[in-house]
Order: structure tokens, then C-alpha cells, then sequence
């Protein structure tokens, strides 16, 4: 893509994703995340209705008397965005591709995070981390992740959330909000999940095609696995194979919302053909009101 078309792209993506940005918080973005970043701030006496998993053990054996670690709500938030970049986001039959909707919600959570004076960094993964952006504050830097949401070239096409998960937890010190923008098209990452989402505060945001929940019936059609290249003709009026296919769909559905309950992580579904301002808003809500 020409260095001039891509200006033009990422000034676009600025423009709308700036209002989006104050439309989807309206004023409420650090209560979203309140009880997720908090710092240590002193130790004072137990008093009756505290938290007794606050209680300092040392602190209490030293004084013979229980006492309780106080924590504060962080000023600064760190936002960590998990971008999906393997070959099954190179589709869309609607009104977009599920790429683009994914460099949309990016670039709104990273305009939101900036204008609270937020940090903000990228993880890029296919079935490896294919490049990570650590997490600054700043317009240039959030332009400059436009400008990579838009242009990069993932080297492999397959998925591996674990792997990208894993990258999270091992390079992010600090507790922060992340992000993951994805399709969801993979399994085993149970574990990955549940150990990064102890550490972070992670928010599952699953993109999807309408095609993607029922096949529908226009006989012959030639398809392509966008992440293995595999070719192949399917027969769309054949009633068994689109049951079996609606089957897959349901338990795979099934598959992810055990995975986010057990593990204790929000999320939320978007459909290429939607508003995302709605159901963001009403993610955040529910959040908001839980915290």
C-alpha cells in the first residue's frame, strides 16, 4: 500500500474513532476498569467489616495485633491490545471485513486510553507473536499503531491464542487491561487464559461474520481455509452437511463461553455487519456496575 493511501486511511480511522472513543466511555472510562489497577499504599490497624484477605500476616505477627494492607485505585492504566492478524480475519460478506472491524475496536480502545493519559501497547499474533508495541502514551504513538493495524504482514496465517497469551504475561509486569480482538477460531488455550487473566484484567472481544453461524443454501461452492490454504468443493444444499456444519458452530460456541466463565474473563460478541458502539456500551456497564 502507497505510504500516501495509508496517510489517508489512518486520518480517516483517527477522525471517526476519536468521537467513537468519548461515545462508547462518555465520561466513565477509568470506572470501567475501577479495582483492576491497584497499588499498595499503607498498612493500618483491622477494623471490624475489612477484607480479611487484606490482613498483612507479617505486619501482624510483628505487632501482635492484625492489621491490613490498604490499596489505592491507580491513576495510570496500562491498555494492551491483542490483535488477531491470522488468515480467517481476511474475511467479511457484508458490510466489512472482520479485519477491519478489528482495526476499528483497536484504534477506539487506544484513543479512549490515550485521552486518559494512558498507556498503550500491541501484541500482534498469528500462531506466534508476529510484533509487539510497547505500551507508551502519546497521539504519535496511537498513530503510529494505526498506521501498523492498517499495513502489517503477518509472516504465518494460523492461530495460537495461548501463545500470545502467554507472550502477555511474561512481558507485561505490571497489572494492566487487555484486549483481546480476535475471531476465537482455536482451542487449548484453557490454561493461558485463566493464568493471565490472574495477573491482568482481560476482555475477550470476538469478531464474527454472519456466514460464520449458518451456511446457507446456494449449492456447489468452492471454499478456501484462509489459514491452511486448503482448497475445497462443498455441496451447500446437502441438509446433513449443513447441520453438522451449525452443529460445529454451536459447540464451539459452547467451548468458548465455558472457557471466559471458568476463567472469569468478560466478553463480548461483535458481528461484522454491527454497531459495535451498542454492545461495548453494554459491556462496559455491566462492568462499571459489578465494580
Amino acid at each position: 500500500m502507497e505510504t500516501s493511501e495509508i496517510f489517508k486511511k489512518v486520518r480517516k480511522i483517527e477522525i471517526k474513532t476519536r468521537g467513537l472513543s468519548n461515545q462508547i466511555f462518555s465520561g466513565h472510562y477509568h470506572s470501567v476498569f475501577k479495582g483492576r489497577g491497584m497499588a499498595f499504599s499503607e498498612v493500618r490497624e483491622y477494623q471490624y467489616g475489612d477484607d480479611i484477605r487484606s490482613i498483612d500476616w507479617n505486619v501482624t505477627a510483628r505487632f501482635n495485633h492484625p492489621y491490613v494492607k490498604v490499596f489505592e485505585e491507580e491513576r495510570e492504566l496500562t491498555v494492551m491490545l491483542l490483535v488477531d492478524v491470522s488468515g480467517s480475519n481476511e474475511f467479511g460478506t457484508k458490510q466489512r471485513m472482520k479485519e477491519d472491524l478489528i482495526t476499528e475496536l483497536a484504534a477506539v480502545l487506544a484513543f479512549s486510553a490515550i485521552q486518559n493519559n494512558d498507556k498503550v501497547g500491541v501484541i500482534f499474533f498469528s500462531d506466534k507473536v508476529e510484533k509487539f508495541i510497547p505500551p507508551k502514551k502519546g497521539s504519535k504513538h496511537i498513530l503510529r499503531i494505526i498506521r501498523e493495524l492498517i499495513d502489517f504482514k503477518p509472516e504465518n496465517r494460523e492461530t495460537d491464542i495461548a501463545e500470545a497469551l502467554r507472550y502477555l504475561t511474561n512481558a507485561i509486569k505490571k497489572k494492566c487491561t487487555a484486549f483481546i480482538l480476535s475471531d476465537f477460531f482455536d482451542t487449548g488455550f484453557e490454561n493461558a487464559i485463566s493464568i493471565a487473566n490472574r495477573k491482568h484484567d482481560l476482555i475477550a472481544t470476538r469478531i464474527y461474520d454472519p456466514i460464520e453461524t449458518a451456511l446457507p443454501r446456494i449449492g456447489m461452492l468452492h471454499v478456501k481455509n484462509a489459514e491452511t490454504g486448503r482448497l475445497m468443493w462443498i455441496d451447500t444444499s446437502n441438509k446433513k452437511l449443513r447441520a453438522d456444519f451449525y452443529r460445529g458452530v454451536e459447540q464451539h460456541n459452547k467451548y468458548l463461553n465455558e472457557v471466559f466463565l471458568k476463567s472469569g474473563v468478560d466478553a463480548v460478541k461483535i458481528a461484522t455487519n454491527q454497531d459495535y458502539v451498542k454492545p461495548l456500551i453494554k459491556l462496559f456497564k455491566k462492568r462499571e456496575a459489578r465494580f
